[in-house]
């Protein structure tokens, strides 16, 4: 049998590289070359929200007892997140004394998001899930031929994340669909 300590340090590293494929399926050039994702800080942190929130919402618990398992590794994942927003806010020499009020503010607009996007996704609502991308991603009032396609898009990934066994999300293994996949209408 393997040692508790020796097992959260594999976990850990679980939750390390699921954070990885989520920011780099983020930073995919087709989102910013074909969805028209402005290719800012601002529009690189909404990518990577929208498929924390993809996977967050896939790893939500639904019953029995593996639910607080995954559970955990949302929460571990979301720390992972906030560490790296830290890192990359030092990164960009923003002063010790504005980062926590920069990571308050980006709290409230990874929460903001999340609520946006698992009301739209639990209810099947594909216009709310859009109309909450044009708002959050391209900053529009309107959905637009951007945010209809990027809600697609996050259908489809949602559905692929849903047939993800948890066994393979608890190991840090996801796979998202190709962007250039998803057409235009």
């Amino acid at each position: 049998m393997i040692p508790a300590r020796f097992r959260r340090i594999s976990r850990a590293g679980n939750i390390r590289a699921l954070y990885g494929m989520i920011v780099t399926q983020a930073r995919t050039a087709a989102f910013y070359t074909g969805y028209g994702v402005p290719d800012t800080v601002q529009g690189r942190f909404d990518l990577i929200v929208l498929h924390l929130v993809l996977v967050l919402h896939r790893l939500a618990p639904r019953s029995g007892p593996p639910a607080k398992a995954i559970s955990g590794v949302g929460q571990e994942l979301f720390d992972v997140f906030c560490r790296d927003l830290d890192d990359n806010l030092r990164e960009m020499g923003v002063g010790d004394l504005r980062v926590p009020k920069e990571m308050c503010r980006f709290g409230e607009a990874f929460y903001g998001r999340q609520a946006a996007y698992n009301g739209a996704l639990a209810a099947g609502d594909g216009q709310a899930l859009e109309k909450a991308l044009a708002r959050n991603i391209f900053g529009a009032t309107g959905v637009d031929e951007r945010a209809a396609r990027l809600g697609r898009y996050a259908r489809a990934a949602a559905a692929q994340l849903d047939a993800t066994e948890e066994g393979a999300l608890i190991g840090g293994k996801v796979i998202f669909p190709d962007p250039e996949a998803i057409v235009h209408d």
